[in-house]
């Protein structure tokens, strides 16, 4: 009866570690899906912000038509896309570069920057960027564990053997990191 408990163990042992290591990597592509989706939440309320931000801006900066458009465009277009991660990620980088321009114009304008409707946007926006920077570091911390299942020895084998792909990191900088602080004070 030894010898055949023995073989039993030896058998059963690769086993459970094939269905842990599995159900593991299972668990890392759902919170993956999860976590995509929070960005995804969060870089839609980004798209219904900045119209409205455009728009305030377009009363003042009337001569400011060319970046104006462009926020819009790439808005759109990041609205639209529904590519990969790092397809994606790029569109962001371009619409990210386009706000940042907007609200250096937005600079200029010493009127615009004390309405109440610009900074009630921009604070809005910047709660906005800051959850998804958290989003993406969740996101993006799942990504990582996910790499390394699919890249370590051995789990790599079992990953290899079920299909499962690391994926890409979403790396975007935040729009806009705080909103800016106006002195009613000065004269």
């Amino acid at each position: 009866m030894g010898p055949l408990i023995a073989a039993a163990v030896v058998l059963l042992i690769p086993l459970i570690y094939l269905i842990a290591t599995y159900n593991t990597l299972v668990t890392l592509r759902n919170h993956i899906s999860e976590a995509w989706s929070n960005i995804d939440t969060e870089l839609k309320r980004r798209y219904e912000l900045i119209p409205n931000l455009v728009e305030t801006v377009k009363g003042y900066a009337r001569h400011e038509q060319d970046t104006l458009a462009r926020v819009i465009d790439l808005r759109n277009r990041c609205a639209a896309d529904h590519g990969s991660v790092g397809h994606q990620a790029g569109n962001e980088k371009q619409l990210v570069a386009a706000v940042q321009r907007l609200m250096a114009v937005a600079e200029g304008y010493p009127d615009l920057k004390a309405n109440e409707t610009f900074l009630q946007l921009q604070h809005e926006l910047v709660t906005t960027e800051d959850r998804i920077q958290a989003a993406r570091r969740f996101y993006n911390g799942n990504v990582r564990d996910m790499r390394n299942k699919c890249e370590t020895f051995p789990s790599s084998i079992i990953a290899g053997l079920f299909r499962f792909q690391p994926q890409d990191f979403f790396d975007v900088e935040p729009a806009v990191r705080q909103a800016p602080q106006i002195d009613l004070t000065e004269t």
